[in-house]
């Protein structure tokens, strides 16, 4: 999606948001997302007809001012990835509200480990430096980038705050291993990357949902707690846990994975139409009639 995806931005963009003020960084990063928004078209066709499956009543104007703001507030994402030395529990308490705690500690104690389910809302990456810092034990699973030094960038920022990565092609064998040792294992589930995912209705509209969180819940029992981090204002964020979802424990597998998929993937409808602006989805995401 952005302009200027290459490793020398990532690095200047780094040093920048390192050793600026916050919102000296935000404006900068603002004034970069409107250049690009004026040259993006595939990229403003591609979100504006995404907006347009959620809100078919909202008027032209109305859904390109979401996407105007969800472009800038990507942007604000990448700073706030840029940022994360700057992270520890300090800022955690002046800037971060946690919601819903209890969730995941009633989950720990089923002893199965965790499925940490999120969607590409809001500031995910930041949500799971949170969750190592305040000491959870926790993997994510990552897409690799097509430049190895962009994707070395990204895994260096991740884990030098103690969020481990798991790379996709080894994200079978290690997150089921990881799950039987008490551990949490944080998936996107609201975009298949391989294309052997399951049709489900999204916003009344068919798509495919991956199959991964589903079926690592079932194989190891595992509940599944859905958390969102929710830019508020200026700099700072709600962090928020839903209730653990259970696999069951009859039924044959196929329908299972539906029931699990279902119920998070409604939860997913909640928060993108309470948070259009923070649905970062750049590509196609429906299929055509």
């Amino acid at each position: 999606m952005f302009i200027f995806d290459h490793i020398i931005f990532y690095r200047i963009g780094r040093f920048l948001a390192e050793h600026l003020p916050v919102s000296i960084s935000y404006f900068i990063a603002v004034i970069i997302s409107d250049v690009h928004y004026f040259f993006a078209h595939q990229d403003r066709k591609e979100v504006f007809d995404n907006l347009k499956v959620i809100f078919p009543y909202k008027s032209k104007k109305e859904i390109a001012t979401i996407r105007r703001k969800l472009f800038r507030n990507f942007a604000k994402y990448l700073v706030d990835f840029f940022r994360f030395s700057k992270l520890d529990r300090e800022y955690i308490r002046k800037k971060i509200q946690v919601e819903n705690i209890e969730y995941l500690k009633e989950a720990l104690s089923y002893q199965k480990g965790i499925v940490a389910l999120t969607a590409h809302f809001g500031n995910w990456e930041l949500g799971g430096i949170l969750m190592a810092i305040m000491g959870f034990p926790i993997w994510a699973v990552a897409l690799p980038h097509r430049d190895r030094r962009v994707d070395e960038f990204f895994n260096f920022q991740r884990e030098k705050k103690g969020l481990k990565v798991i790379p996709l092609e080894e994200a079978t064998k290690r997150a089921l291993e990881l799950l039987r040792q008490n551990k949490l294992v944080a998936i996107l589930g609201d975009r298949d990357f391989t294309s052997t995912g399951i049709i489900l209705d999204f916003f009344q509209k068919p798509t495919l949902f991956p199959l991964g969180p589903a079926i690592f819940s079932l194989r190891t029992g595992a509940p599944i707690v859905s958390g969102f981090i929710i830019r508020k204002y200026k700099d700072y964020f709600i962090l928020r846990f839903e209730k653990p979802i259970y696999p069951p424990q009859n039924g044959n597998l196929k329908e299972n994975i539906r029931i699990l998929i279902s119920q998070y993937k409604n939860i997913f409808e909640r928060y993108i139409r309470r948070y259009p602006d923070q649905w970062y989805m750049f590509r196609k995401f429906w299929f055509e009639k």
